[in-house]
């Protein structure tokens, strides 16, 4: 699915015609002059510079359609931002930079938030197993929190997970 999105984007910017250096400039004074279909044309004229950016990024834990749809809307931004107070190349690399960067943080923390939790519910399920052993039977959830320092809330939490993975395993 991503690749198909990418490729029908790749297709609509090639019916996209590029800016002349002078529409460049003549869009970037009406941009600053705040005339919105300007702009409009200023940030269509732009999708092709902000792919090249996109690009940059590519194979590192984003799917490319992530990072274009990342490094469109912060040329929106940009766009938007733009006063002529600044030059609208540096103020776009920086933008889509930026924006881009800011995703693959994001992404990054998710995916240690989830590797975390996964170790937690592995963790509980451990010790779940050795209480069972010793105690003959199932371990409460208060039993379970007091061995493992947690509230019984973050136990059920921890249990809903497991349950939650097992059932998306076997859909």
């Amino acid at each position: 699915m991503e690749y198909n999105f990418y490729e029908m984007y790749l297709d609509e910017m090639g019916r996209i015609p590029e800016l002349s250096s002078e529409e460049e400039a003549a869009l970037l004074e009406q941009t600053a002059g705040g005339d919105v279909k300007a702009r409009e044309r200023l940030v269509e004229g732009s999708l092709g510079r902000v792919l090249a950016l996109a690009k940059e990024y590519e194979d590192r834990e984003l799917p490319m359609s992530d990072l274009v749809q990342e490094a469109n809307t912060a040329l929106m931004l940009a766009a938007v931002e733009y006063d002529g107070s600044r030059e609208w190349a540096e103020l776009l690399e920086y933008r889509v930079r930026e924006a881009i960067a800011l995703a693959l943080e994001e992404q990054k923390n998710e995916r240690d938030i989830e590797e975390n939790m996964a170790a937690r519910v592995n963790v509980l399920q451990t010790v779940s197993k050795v209480m069972a052993e010793e105690l003959g039977r199932e371990a409460t959830v208060e039993e379970l929190a007091a061995k493992m320092k947690m509230s019984e809330e973050e136990i059920r939490d921890l249990m809903k997970m497991a349950l939650d993975a097992v059932n998306a395993v076997t859909r």
